[in-house]
């Protein structure tokens, strides 16, 4: 999923990345509701920017957009931190400080790294979302005026059931659940993926819009990117700043020549036979899917001698 700023709309991102799209069936449905979302998915993988933009196409998109990570903070700590608290509350405590619900109040709280709360905490936070009401330390209850969105690793469910996360707390969190799939799983993605970062990156570094050396999207579709999103777009981060010319070349990884022709093979045959089992053998769709022509497609099936 490409980063993009803040209020990028929720229908631009997916149009941006058919096979996110086809991932996420329900997500701008899920979005015109105001109950929690769950975002599932590996670091790097668009799980913040889908937050923001679910926040933007939402019923409370012209509210505060506020990020708070659980996991950052000592169990004592993160209660004053969500709720607030009044003088007089601990020690120390010598004038009002306003909590992230408090904050973030007509719009969205969006938890990052829940699985890291520690269990003292959860049930704070289960109250939260059960009630919609909190008290600050040392002060009256009312009620969170807020929508919830949780990011959370792919295996907060097996957590939860290895009673590492409160059953219950996962049980209200993931009312609406979405599992964003790493860069790996939807690769089709790449070519209009890195195109968009890189126009994104020249604009930021006042430069014209740049383009990808002939054969880097070769090595590019077979790169594993552990780091997803974000390892790809500091890969073309770095190409760029160093690119001399309109062309950008990003460094391939140690031993990459050695390995291009089997690897890019192999991975190139998947995706493509991916795309026609899920347009059912449609050649313009799975064309439009992969980011190439019906001619280009029509090529490399015969050279690949996929039927």
């Amino acid at each position: 999923m490409p980063p993009a700023a803040p209020g990028l709309a929720l229908h631009e991102l997916l149009a941006g990345s058919p096979a996110l799209a086809a991932a996420l069936p329900g997500v701008e449905r899920a979005a015109a509701t105001d109950l929690p979302v769950l975002l599932l998915g590996e670091p790097g993988s668009g799980r913040s920017t889908l937050a923001r933009a679910l926040h933007a196409a939402g019923p409370r998109a012209a509210g505060p957009l506020v990020e708070v990570d659980p996991g950052a903070f000592p169990s004592a700590l993160f209660e004053s931190e969500l709720f607030g608290y009044r003088p007089g509350a601990f020690t120390g405590a010598e004038r009002e400080s306003e909590g992230r619900v408090a904050r973030a109040g007509g719009g969205t709280l969006v938890l990052d790294h829940v699985e890291e709360l520690p269990l003292a905490a959860q049930p704070q936070l289960l109250r939260l979302l059960a009630e919609r009401r909190y008290a600050p330390l040392g002060g009256r209850e009312q009620e969170a005026d807020v929508r919830f969105v949780a990011i959370a690793a792919e295996d907060l469910p097996a957590r939860a059931a290895r009673g590492l996360f409160r059953a219950d707390l996962f049980y209200r969190l993931e009312v609406l659940a979405f599992r964003l799939p790493p860069l790996r799983e939807r690769r089709g993605d790449l070519p209009a993926l890195a195109e968009r970062l890189l126009a994104d990156l020249g604009e930021r570094l006042g430069r014209p819009a740049p383009r990808l050396a002939a054969g880097a999207l070769d090595w590019m579709l077979a790169h594993p990117w552990p780091g997803n999103v974000r390892q790809l777009r500091n890969v073309l981060e770095r190409g760029l700043v160093m690119a001399a010319g309109a062309e950008v070349d990003p460094p391939r990884p140690e031993g990459w020549e050695g390995e291009r022709p089997r690897r890019l093979a192999a991975v190139e045959e998947a995706e493509i036979r991916r795309a026609l089992a899920y347009t059912r053998g449609h050649q313009g769709r799975a064309a439009e899917l992969l980011g190439i022509s019906r001619k280009s497609l029509w090529e490399r099936r015969r050279r690949l001698g996929i039927p």
